[in-house]
């Protein structure tokens, strides 16, 4: 093997080896310099790195770039078509029952309201009025109106009616949960189109 190491030459007990490091001679130059790593990549003369150069470069770009006129601007509708294969009839007796019990409330609340507007306008004293001439006699004084629509009479009727109604709406709803099982088992049920605007 030879060797590449220079003009050091081979001693008989060892390579004889130059100086030491803290034999060499140091320079004989001015006051020692800051040690500067090498740059990877050098500056450029304007002093801007050349990521910046790049981005402005795009900037510039974007700002000179002029929108499109043939562009969509109308916002595109998604559709997907569902269908309706069964209905619980559990839950759908559920909501049927509140519902007919919200729509018995709002019946009672609403003929009390009517009842006690038609008293305030007079229209049972006027009625009553009539009607008890027409039908009254020597012996009696005919029929009492005033007294056979009477709030509490009123009331009464409208909670009765509301309980019916109550109890018919949810049987009804319920039976016809069971009926679009069964018709939904041959034709597949009701199809819907549902769009969704983005």
């Amino acid at each position: 093997m030879t060797d590449t190491r220079g003009p050091q030459a081979r001693s008989d007990e060892g390579y004889a080896a130059g100086p030491l490091p803290g034999e060499r001679e140091k320079p004989a130059s001015g006051p020692s310099q800051p040690y500067h790593p090498p740059q990877a990549y050098p500056t450029p003369q304007n002093g801007s790195q050349g990521g910046q150069q790049r981005i402005g470069g795009q900037a510039s770009a974007a700002a000179r770039r002029q929108p499109r006129t043939g562009a969509r601007t109308t916002p595109r509708t998604r559709k997907a078509r569902l269908r309706v294969a069964k209905a619980d009839p559990w839950s759908v007796m559920k909501v049927s029952f509140l519902l007919s019990i919200a729509l018995g409330v709002c019946t009672v609340v609403a003929a009390a309201v009517l009842w006690m507007v038609m008293d305030a306008m007079g229209v049972f004293s006027s009625v009553g009025g009539t009607i008890s001439e027409a039908t009254g006699s020597n012996e009696s004084n005919g029929f009492d109106l005033q007294s056979f629509l009477s709030l509490p009479r009123v009331l009464i009727f409208t909670s009765v009616i509301a309980v019916i109604d109550v109890v018919l709406a949810t049987a009804l709803a319920t039976l016809g949960a069971f009926i679009y099982n069964l018709s939904a088992g041959f034709v597949g049920g009701i199809e819907l189109t549902l769009a969704e605007d983005e």
